[in-house]
This record gives C-alpha cells, sequence and structure tokens, in this order.
C-alpha cells in the first residue's frame, strides 16, 4: 500500500483514509488544518488523533498497531484493591474538566515534557464545553488526587491523558472508568499508543486494520442522556 502525508485544508475537514499513514514515522497521516472541534470529532470517529510539540504544525496519527483496552481485561491487583481500601475516594464525572487538563499538562512537563501544549489545552476545553471531551476524577478529602479525561464520540472511549497526586489514583480513575463503560455497555478504551503503566492495566496492541474494524462496529452506539451529566459515581468500585 502507497504511503503519502497529506497537508490538510484550513477551510475542509476531510482526513484521508488512514491505510496511507506512512512507516515511518509510524502512524503520521497528515498534518495542517485546525483544531476545530468539528475536525476534531471526524478525526476521532475515524480512528485518527492529533499529536504535536509546541512549535510544531499540527500533526495527525494512525499508527499501524493500536493501543486499546477491552472493558473485560482491565487487571485488578492486590496494590491497586489496598489503594481503593485505604483512601476511599470519591469518584466524580465531568466536575473538574480543566483542572484535570492541566494537571495532565503539568504533570507531564515536568517529567518528560507534554504534547498537551496551548493550541491542543484550549480546543479539548471546547470539546468539553461541546458535549463530546470528558473528565472523570478521583478526589480524597476534598482534594482532587488523580483523574483522567479524553474524547467519546461513539462506543469507544478515547483516553488521552491522565495524572495522579497520590499513588495508584490514576489507576483508580482508569478502574472507575471501565466500570463506568461497563456499566453503559460501550464497546472499549482506545489507548492511541502502547506503553508499560498501560499494559499493566492489561492493554494490548491490535493491528490498524483490527482496530478501525472495531471502531465501526462501535459506530451505532447511542450513551444514555445521563451518561455524562456532572455527578457523583458512588459505589464504582463494587
Amino acid at each position: 500500500m502507497t504511503q503519502q502525508l497529506f497537508h490538510l485544508s484550513p477551510t475542509d475537514y476531510i482526513f484521508p483514509p488512514c491505510h496511507f499513514a506512512l512507516k515511518e514515522p509510524d502512524g503520521l497521516l497528515a498534518i495542517g488544518g485546525c483544531l476545530n472541534t468539528l475536525r476534531l470529532k471526524k478525526a476521532y470517529q475515524q480512528g485518527i488523533f492529533p499529536w504535536f510539540n509546541e512549535r510544531e504544525p499540527i500533526m495527525w496519527w494512525s499508527p499501524s498497531e493500536r493501543g486499546i483496552l477491552a472493558l473485560e481485561d482491565f487487571h485488578i491487583g492486590r496494590t491497586l484493591k489496598k489503594a481503593k481500601n485505604r483512601l476511599n475516594p470519591r469518584v466524580t464525572i465531568n466536575h473538574a474538566f480543566e483542572q484535570v487538563i492541566s494537571q495532565c499538562r503539568t504533570q507531564r512537563l515536568n517529567e518528560e515534557g507534554t504534547w498537551i501544549n496551548k493550541s491542543m489545552l484550549k480546543a479539548y476545553c471546547q470539546a468539553h464545553k461541546e458535549g463530546f471531551a470528558h473528565s472523570l476524577e478521583v478526589w480524597v478529602d476534598n482534594q482532587l488526587v488523580g483523574g483522567l479525561y479524553g474524547i467519546m464520540v461513539s462506543g469507544v472511549f478515547c483516553g488521552e491523558s491522565m495524572f495522579h497526586n497520590l499513588p495508584n489514583t490514576s489507576k483508580l480513575a482508569m478502574w472507575a472508568l471501565v466500570n463506568w463503560l461497563k456499566k453503559h455497555n460501550a464497546h472499549f478504551i482506545d489507548c492511541q499508543l502502547d506503553n508499560p503503566y498501560l499494559s499493566s492495566m492489561g492493554a494490548k496492541v491490535i493491528p490498524r486494520e483490527e482496530f478501525l474494524t472495531k471502531l465501526k462496529e462501535a459506530s451505532d452506539y447511542h450513551p444514555a442522556s445521563t451518561m455524562w451529566l456532572p455527578q457523583d459515581i458512588g459505589a464504582i468500585y463494587d
């Protein structure tokens, strides 16, 4: 299959088919365009996501191998159970989206740098206001200690980033998300890229073609109207 790098128009939101993505760097499909929320929504619907650093052009990716977490594969280890019992966390949905994405940005800036640049921050906050970017928050003693955010435009939750201020609190956020998605009969979590941290929770890698098939199967999913309303989700770990 021919690989080709596409330059996106700033005025239309058409993406090329994912099979054109480059082999090196793996998955780079297009550059340019903008981070308008309609473009973002169309990208995620087609298995494409933006990923670029400050002072770089917008880059759009569809890697040849995709990290996913099947809900039934989530690994709940002994350490995580102990953390849940010790911390007795309160979990909320969409109570503090801007805090969560800012904490994710800050944590990565302090550790290894981040793709959550200022334009990405602005775009995802707007996507949250429009109802398709969501956060899940973990609180201990009324302090935000962990959380994650992502995009959901079908039956797939596309995880973007997570953070923790106490040990295991990002994993507690993921555990709560898995149970929430199970409760609402969602399909799976798109982890985008694989890493040891995600693998430790049960994520696996599948070929792009298989991922796109699964994404298409999830496209008819319609969440309950209450699924992403701001709310406390008590007893989510039961």
